[in-house]
C-alpha cells in the first residue's frame, strides 16, 4: 500500500472529494429554496408514497454543480469525460423539468437514450470483455454490437438507480458506496482520471445526505438519481470494463448489484403477473423490509449493508488471492441468500401499523 501512495498521488482526489462534498452540502439550501420556488415539490397522493407533507424535490441539483466543479478544477477533461459531462447534463435538464413538471415515461427514456449516445460518441464505448469461459479466445470482442450494448448498460443502470430512490437516504447512500468502491478499485489500478471522478461523485453525494436522511428535508428526485445512475454506468465503462483480469467483466455487475437485482427482480414478477413492467408498485426491495416490520432508518441500513458487502467483494476480486476470491465467493453468497429471502417475503401478509404523524414526516417514496 505503501508503494501505491509513494507512486501515486492522491492529493488531487482529496481534493475534489473535498470541494465537491463542501459545495454540495452549502448548495442544496439554495436548491430546496428554488425547489419550492418552481414547483418542484413532491405532493404524496397514494400509499406507495411514505411522508406525509409535501417535500421539495431537485435535490440532486446540489449533487450535480458540485461534482462538475470538481471535475473542472481538478482534471484534465479529456474526450471520454467530455461526453460524460455533456450526457450528464441533459439527464440533468430532463430531471429539472420532471421534478417540476412531470415528463411521460417514453419522452424521459428517449432524451436518456440520447445522453448514452452522447457518451458512446465520445468513446464511452464497451468494446470488449474478458471471456469467462475457458474456450473460445481470450477477449469476447463486441464489433458492432458494441454501441446497442453499451447504451442498453448505460440507460439500464441509470433506471435502476432511480428506481430504488424510495427511502429517505437510500439512493444517496448506496451510490456513495459505489462510487467508493469504484475510487478505492481505481487507486488499486493506478487510474487517477477515474479516482478524481469517483472523488468527485463521493463527496457530492456525502455532502446531500445531512438533507436527505430520515426524516427528508429535501429529495433528490429524478434529477439526482439518474444523474447518479448515469455516471456510475459511464465511469463503469470507461474504467472497470476495462480491467484486463479474467474476471473483471463481473465486477461492475457486483458493484451495481443491489439496484440491478432490484429492478430485474421487479420487472420479471410484473411481467409474470400480467403487468406492465413499467407500472410502479409497492413490491420493491426496501418495500419488502418496511413490511417485515422495519421502520426506514432500519430498512435502509440493512440495504447499506448488502451494498457494503458487494463492494467488498468487488474490491477483493480485483485485487485477486485465492482466499480473497473464497471470501467474495462466499459473501457474495450470503447476501444474494439475504435479499432473495426478502424479495421472496410475501408483504400482503404483514401490512404494518401506520406510524404517528411526527415518525412519518419525511419520508420518501418517489417514482419507484
Amino acid at each position: 500500500m505503501n508503494e501505491l501512495f509513494d507512486r501515486l498521488s492522491v492529493l488531487p482526489v482529496i481534493q475534489a472529494l473535498a470541494t465537491s462534498l463542501v459545495l454540495s452540502f452549502c448548495l442544496t439550501p439554495l436548491v430546496k429554496w428554488l425547489a419550492v420556488k418552481i414547483g418542484a415539490v413532491d405532493v404524496p397522493r397514494d400509499k406507495r408514497r411514505m411522508h406525509d407533507h409535501p417535500i421539495p424535490r431537485l435535490g440532486g441539483l446540489a449533487i450535480f454543480i458540485g461534482f462538475v466543479i470538481s471535475i473542472l478544477l481538478f482534471t484534465d477533461v479529456n474526450q471520454q469525460l467530455r461526453g460524460i459531462l455533456l450526457g450528464g447534463c441533459i439527464i440533468v435538464a430532463v430531471g429539472v423539468v420532471d421534478d417540476s413538471h412531470p415528463l411521460g415515461a417514453g419522452i424521459k427514456f428517449i432524451l436518456q437514450i440520447v445522453a448514452a449516445l452522447i457518451a458512446v460518441w465520445h468513446g464511452v464505448v464497451i468494446e470488449m470483455i474478458a471471456n469467462p469461459l475457458p474456450f473460445g479466445g481470450e477477449y469476447w470482442n463486441f464489433g458492432i454490437m458494441a454501441v446497442p450494448i453499451t447504451v442498453i448498460w448505460i440507460v439500464a443502470v441509470t433506471n435502476s438507480v432511480n428506481l430504488i430512490d424510495g427511502l429517505d437516504g437510500l439512493a444517496d447512500g448506496v451510490s456513495t458506496i459505489a462510487a467508493l468502491t469504484m475510487l478505492i478499485i481505481a487507486l488499486l489500478m493506478g487510474n487517477m482520471e477515474m479516482a478524481v471522478v469517483c472523488g468527485a461523485l463521493v463527496g457530492g453525494c456525502i455532502g446531500f445526505i445531512p438533507y436527505n436522511r430520515n426524516p427528508a428535508k429535501i429529495f433528490m428526485g429524478d434529477t439526482g438519481a439518474t444523474f447518479l445512475g448515469f455516471v456510475l454506468a459511464t465511469v463503469s465503462v470507461t474504467g472497470l470494463f476495462k480491467l484486463y483480469a479474467a474476471i473483471s467483466f463481473v465486477v461492475p455487475f457486483i458493484i451495481l448489484g443491489f439496484p440491478i437485482y432490484d429492478t430485474v427482480s421487479a420487472f420479471t414478477r410484473r411481467i409474470l403477473k400480467g403487468q406492465n413492467p413499467m407500472k410502479a408498485d409497492r413490491s420493491h426491495t426496501h418495500h419488502k423490509l418496511i413490511d417485515m416490520g422495519m421502520n426506514q432508518k432500519q430498512a435502509v441500513a440493512t440495504l447499506y449493508m448488502v451494498a457494503t458487502v458487494l463492494g467488498l467483494c468487488a474490491v477483493m476480486i480485483v485485487t485477486r488471492g485465492y482466499a480473497k476470491a473464497i471470501l467474495s465467493v462466499a459473501a457474495l453468497a450470503g447476501t444474494a441468500y439475504t435479499v432473495t429471502r426478502i424479495v421472496r417475503y410475501p408483504h400482503e401478509h404483514h401490512k404494518p401499523e401506520a406510524p404517528p404523524a411526527e415518525e412519518k414526516a419525511g419520508k420518501n417514496e418517489e417514482e419507484n
